[in-house]
Order: C-alpha cells, then sequence, then structure tokens
C-alpha cells in the first residue's frame, strides 16, 4: 500500500504513526512546504521568548522518519490532486503516486486588505518557524512594532516580542482582546496583564491606510511603526481539494472516517470541518487534540483499520506571561460569576448541564469542568454548588470518583 500525507504538523503525524502501526510494510511520504522537521508551532512565540530553542521545539524525536520509515519531501508544495489518475503534483513539475491520500494542510493567515499594504517593507504573519525567524532578524530594541489583531496569534506574538521591541502598538475591530473565546469581563483581566507589560491596544478601530511608516485608522487615530505584523485570523486551506471536485464547506468536509467525498481521498485537522458536539453545527474547530483525533482516525482507517472520531467542542488554553486562561464550550444559557483581582472564573449551564467555562487565573483541575461537558454530566448528578466554587473531585459520587481517578491513572 502507498500511502501520500500532505502535511507536517499534528494531523499528519498522528496518520502516520497511525497507519504504520497497523501496516509495518506500507510505503508513507510525508509532503510539506515547509523544509523542516514536525516541530511545535504552538512554541513559535516561546522560541522568540528565548523560552525554547529550536531542538525543543521538534515534535518529535529527531530520527522519527527514519525508525518508522516514512519518506519526507521537505520544502516542496503539493499544487494540484488528480483522484482519477491517484496523482499528487508538486512545485516543479514531479508527481507522487497514492493508493490512499490524505490530506492534513491545515491553515494560512487571513490578511485583510487595506490601502497602501502593498508599500510596507516590513510586514510578516506569525503562523509558522519562517515567520518567526524573519520576525527575529528583523526586530532591534528600538523597534516600533504594529500588530494587526488581538486574538490568540497576535498576542503570543505580543509575548514572544514585548522585551525585544521598543514599542508595541494592537489594534483590532473587536472591542476587547481575544473576542472569539472571552467575555467582556475576562478579556479586561487579560488586556490589564498585558498593558503592564507596555502594550498599547487600540480596539474597536481598525487600519484603513499605510503610508510612510504611518498606520491611519478608520476612528482618527494614527500609529507609527517600523514592522507590521498581520494576525487577524487564519483560513482553512481547502484548495487542494476543492479544485479536485470534493465538498469543501468552511472546511473541507469529511465523515466520520475523515474520508473526503474524493475516492480513497482523507482530511484532518484544521483544514477541515467537525461537527460541533454542543451545537450539533459544522464548524472548524482548529484546536491541536482535535488535530491528532481526526489525524490518528484517519490513518487507521486508510490503513484498513475501522475507526471514528467522536465529536468534539471549542477548547482553548494559553498563558500570558504567566496568566492562564482556558475556554472551553459555548456562553449561552445561564452563568455563574466569581471575581477576584486577576482570578476570573464563569460557568455557563443550561438544560441541567455545563454547556462551558471561562477560566483566568484559576486553572487547576480545570479538566473537570472540561468532562462534565464532554460527558454531558447532568449536574442533579454532581454537588454543582461545590464545582461553581472549585472543581472537586468530591462533588462526585464515590462511584464517580472512583472512575475519574482510574482514568488519570
Amino acid at each position: 500500500m502507498n500511502y501520500v500525507i500532505i502535511g507536517n504538523s499534528a494531523a499528519g503525524i498522528a496518520a502516520a504513526e497511525a497507519i504504520r502501526r497497523a501496516d509495518a510494510a506500507g510505503k508513507i511520504t510525508v509532503v510539506s512546504d515547509e523544509p523542516y522537521h514536525t516541530y511545535g508551532r504552538p512554541l513559535i512565540s516561546y522560541y522568540l521568548l528565548g523560552a525554547t530553542d529550536r531542538q525543543r521545539m521538534l515534535y518529535r524525536p529527531a530520527d522519527f522518519y527514519e525508525k518508522l520509515g516514512i519518506g519526507t519531501r521537505f520544502g516542496v508544495r503539493a499544487e494540484r490532486v488528480d483522484p482519477a489518475k491517484k496523482k499528487v503534483f508538486l512545485r516543479g513539475g514531479k508527481s507522487l503516486s497514492y493508493d490512499k491520500l490524505l490530506v492534513a494542510t491545515g491553515s494560512r493567515p487571513f490578511v485583510p486588505p487595506a490601502e497602501g499594504l502593498d508599500g510596507v517593507q516590513n510586514k510578516f504573519t506569525f503562523m509558522t518557524l519562517d515567520d518567526a525567524l524573519a520576525l527575529e532578524k528583523a526586530l532591534t530594541p528600538a523597534s516600533r512594532v504594529l500588530i494587526v489583531g488581538a486574538g490568540l496569534i497576535g498576542l503570543k506574538c505580543y509575548e514572544g516580542i514585548a522585551e525585544r521591541a521598543g514599542s508595541v502598538a494592537i489594534v483590532d475591530m473587536a472591542d476587547r482582546v481575544l473576542s472569539s473565546v472571552l467575555d467582556a469581563e475576562g478579556a479586561a483581566v487579560v488586556q490589564r496583564r498585558l498593558e503592564s507589560r507596555g502594550a498599547r491596544f487600540y480596539l474597536s478601530d481598525c487600519v484603513e491606510k499605510y503610508e510612510d511608516g504611518v498606520a491611519r485608522l478608520r476612528g482618527g487615530g494614527e500609529i507609527g511603526f517600523d514592522i507590521l505584523v498581520l494576525a487577524v485570523g487564519v483560513r482553512p486551506n481547502v484548495e487542494l481539494v476543492k479544485e479536485a471536485g470534493g465538498a469543501v464547506g468552511r472546511g473541507i468536509v469529511t465523515d466520520a472516517h475523515r474520508k473526503t467525498s474524493l475516492p480513497d481521498v482523507y482530511a484532518a485537522g484544521d483544514c477541515c470541518e467537525s461537527t460541533d458536539a454542543l451545537t450539533g453545527r459544522q464548524a472548524v474547530l482548529a484546536i491541536l487534540p482535535n488535530a491528532c483525533a481526526q489525524g490518528e482516525c484517519a490513518g487507521k482507517n486508510m490503513a484498513g483499520v475501522p475507526a471514528e472520531t467522536a465529536d468534539a467542542f471549542p477548547l482553548n488554553a494559553v498563558g500570558f506571561f504567566g496568566l492562564h486562561v482556558l475556554t472551553a464550550g459555548c456562553r449561552d444559557g445561564e452563568s455563574y460569576t466569581e471575581r477576584d483581582g486577576e482570578t476570573y472564573r464563569k460557568l455557563f449551564y443550561a438544560d441541567g448541564r455545563l454547556r462551558g467555562f471561562i477560566l483566568v487565573g484559576c486553572p487547576e483541575r480545570a479538566g473537570i469542568y472540561t468532562s462534565l461537558i464532554r460527558e454531558k454530566t447532568k449536574l442533579s448528578d454532581v454537588d454543582f454548588e461545590l464545582l461553581k466554587k472549585q472543581p472537586l473531585l468530591r462533588a462526585f459520587s464515590r462511584e464517580a470518583r472512583a472512575g475519574k481517578l482510574a482514568q488519570e491513572v
């Protein structure tokens, strides 16, 4: 069996490992337009921060590909898939034949149009190691940096460069930071922490025009800058499947086995749609655990081992200068809120079940809340009044506690 995997990050690696466990003899080839051994993408901000290095960023050991007998085509872009001929055409004119193909192409930065953007010399995105290396090369202690986007990517970029730049301004159209995952109160806690480290925010605003090192804002303000980082959002890389005639919505459409509408073509990771376990709607849930689970499921099925992915739900864990932020699920129904300085806890519940949470500065045992959401536990079966204050195992029955402790072991 000849397996080709397009993508060298979490989903692609999980698929390769699952294939090799099921098929010791099959040929596996991983294609990536990046020239690097697989690395942890979320670590690029910590690389700039000086909290890690290139070696520690490796997602798998240095001998990973050799040990598993995986062939690699790094620094080569897959440009087209021909499902009739079962071929992947690469930039430069070469092609690869496949029996089973996985598309795990992830996502790419969204760059919002603005007058004068093409004329900005020192502009960067912040999703890959190359992005981090290029930004590192451009930074000086006197650099005035403008980050467009106050979401997860933009704020992690800020954390990485805060001590390496002269000043950093952050612009976002939303009225708060991390608007996709935090409510106003939780966002205010995070914003205060970032401002204490020197960040300047321009919220509910956007750049209308770039001109001679100045960003002119719609609200009338101006920001001088030497370096521009565009971190507005991402778009799933669906083109390989779409142009081959496969079904695509916001992301690549698959069934529970990770099969696309194209024969013998599978898809996994941030390029795909998933079913939100809480709302039942199709959405792109770009989170690492989901990518790993989808990749493993795809790899098993590609190698003839039946498997299905369970529905997922939004889940985020991030930190900024030691302030931990965890969110999960959705923000609907009734809510319980607790505030104390930089500690903020908000739980959302409806129909007798926990639907979501926001935790800022209080990450301890948050997995208990997550399991309540995932397992759709009835709140009448636990001491929810206790859980509102603290996620403690004693809020569960003796039998439930024994089961959760066994899972942890």
